[in-house]
């Protein structure tokens, strides 16, 4: 397993906040004064923390503690899976540790005070990877780290929105899938989290036990802010702050665009990012490009934007790098059909949101295949959300990815709570949005079955490839994964029928289109 660089826990004056205790209220529900921690009927997890920032970490770290344990486990586990090979896993080792030579000297100290709070219930089980500070401090960079190795292709995102005209009501509306898959296990366990932080604006935000970076969130003043990866250079890991604590930073101390950007060009950042940023008082939304070089911002004319994982600002669009990503990977083809979906829908709303963010569809409706990457829903989503900022409404996915339910809360009336005396649904029930239809399609019980084959041949079992085929007959990956298992067991003619197959289906990317013609060549040695 890989190992983090040694990194000083900050020194805090008052300390008295580990003293406190957790009263538990139900089953699965937990209070420290008038902070609470709560499973919802929903499967979501919501939590709501206040004080300074070393207590609300420790406030945080007791009421979710199994959480954080569990969560390292799972987050662990599966970068295993990811990286089957020691030697690879070595690499990654001295990769982290050079990645994150610098960290905490560009993290603000009050994010690293809030994050030593959280790290006294961590494992005991990972001291050999680095302390629990060191460890939780490095699992912040981790979707940088996920960005920047390309080949683990942790990160995938997209998101939109809509105001003026192009809203049905004309306020402004903001949707977003966050396409960072780390195992199935990783994304069972969502916290909707609610700050009331001693210094800045209060937020709300979709996180993890133990993270207390943002990803997609929205503040009192209806300000959003969710991030996409972008085509990013070799980091250099020098000075620099991961994405996640600029999102964080931004969320809880801008309360418009024009302080939003002014946050974000103050922190130099590992990787390059998109910030899409909706704004109650703006009413509008724009995206913030940022490279570890430079910084630009895209504001369309039109009432509308869409975001998926290319730059598209004046200056970063014709960068050399972006104009090759465009080309060779799937953000281009979904862009185009967020686009698409944009223009049929009509004037948006909520609903109309949500169905866009489930749209499993290819270009025209064609079907590419469950799960493919350049759908804007890849059926891996560890979470989506809407924002309706003027109302400081919120809406969050529930499982499985985005085609359980969407629970609402009103931000007003959380914020307007003074503690939880009962164990009682914190969310706004009455708009809640209902499941996907597909739940209830064979096609849905076979894709569950075309995942569960697909996991079958990475632990190595027998499977039967005519059964993998039929569960997700226009997927390139089903023959793509039969050819592979093929070619494994001998069968050299079989494996390259296979890969002519799925060089005729839509495939996401140059690289695995390439991937696979190297795998026919091996068919004709």
């Amino acid at each position: 397993m890989v190992h983090v660089s040694h990194i000083d826990p900050p020194k805090i004056e008052d300390t008295s906040a580990l003293k406190l205790q957790r009263t538990q209220l139900d089953t699965n529900c937990y209070v420290i004064g008038n902070n609470w921690f709560r499973k919802s009927k929903s499967g979501l997890y919501e939590l709501y923390v206040e004080g300074t920032p070393f207590e609300r970490g420790v406030i945080y770290g007791k009421l979710t503690t199994e959480l954080v344990k569990r969560q390292e486990d799972n987050f662990t586990d599966q970068i295993k899976r990811l990286v089957p090979s020691n030697i690879y896993r070595n690499f990654l080792r001295y990769f982290i540790g050079f990645f994150n030579r610098n960290l905490a000297q560009n993290i603000p100290e009050e994010y690293k005070d809030e994050i030593y709070g959280i790290s006294f219930p961590a494992s005991d089980d990972y001291g050999y990877i680095g302390s629990k500070y060191e460890r939780l401090l490095n699992y912040h960079a981790a979707h940088d780290i996920g960005h920047a190795l390309q080949s683990i292709a942790l990160v995938g995102c997209t998101s939109f929105a809509t105001w003026n005209g192009r809203s049905a009501d004309s306020t402004l509306i903001v949707g977003r899938n966050f396409d960072f898959y780390v195992g199935d296990k990783f994304a069972e366990d969502k916290i909707v989290a609610f700050y009331h932080p001693s210094a800045g604006y209060r937020f709300m935000m979709v996180t993890w036990a133990g993270f207390t970076g943002v990803v997609s969130g929205m503040n009192e003043n209806g300000l959003t802010v969710t991030i996409n990866a972008d085509k990013t250079t070799w980091p250099s890991g020098a000075n620099a702050t991961p994405v996640s604590l600029v999102a964080r930073e931004i969320l809880q101390y801008a309360k418009n665009i024009d302080e939003a950007w002014t946050i974000a060009k103050k922190r130099k950042m590992f990787v390059s990012e998109s910030f899409l940023i909706g704004s109650a008082m703006d009413n509008r939304a724009v995206v913030i490009e940022k490279t570890p070089d430079s910084m630009d911002m895209y504001a369309p004319k039109d009432d509308f934007i869409t975001c998926t994982n290319h730059f598209q600002g004046k200056e970063l669009s014709q960068l050399p790098s972006n104009k090759k990503w465009v080309d060779e990977s799937a953000s281009a083809y979904r862009y185009e059909r967020l686009n698409e979906l944009l223009q049929q829908k009509g004037a948006n709303t909520v609903q109309k949101t949500v169905d866009i963010l489930r749209d499993r569809g290819g270009l025209h409706g064609q079907d590419i295949g469950m799960g493919n990457e350049k759908a804007v829903n890849q059926l891996i989503a560890h979470h989506s959300i809407v924002f309706e900022p003027q109302k400081r409404l919120v809406w969050v996915s529930t499982a499985p990815w985005q085609l359980g339910q969407y629970v609402a809360y009103d931000l007003n009336k959380i914020f307007a709570m003074k503690g939880l005396q009962r164990n009682t649904e914190v969310c706004d029930s009455a708009l809640n949005i209902a499941p996907d239809e597909f739940l209830k399609t064979k096609e849905y019980q076979q894709f569950v079955l075309f995942r569960q084959l697909k996991q079958a041949i990475a632990d190595k079992k027998a499977v039967d490839v005519k059964q993998l085929i039929a569960s997700n007959p226009e997927s390139y990956l089903a023959y793509q994964l039969a050819g592979n298992y093929e070619l494994k067991h001998g069968d050299k003619a079989q494996a390259k029928q296979y890969y002519e197959t799925a060089l005729t289906k839509v495939i996401p990317t140059k690289g695995e289109t390439e991937q696979i013609r190297k795998q026919i060549g091996k068919c004709d040695k």
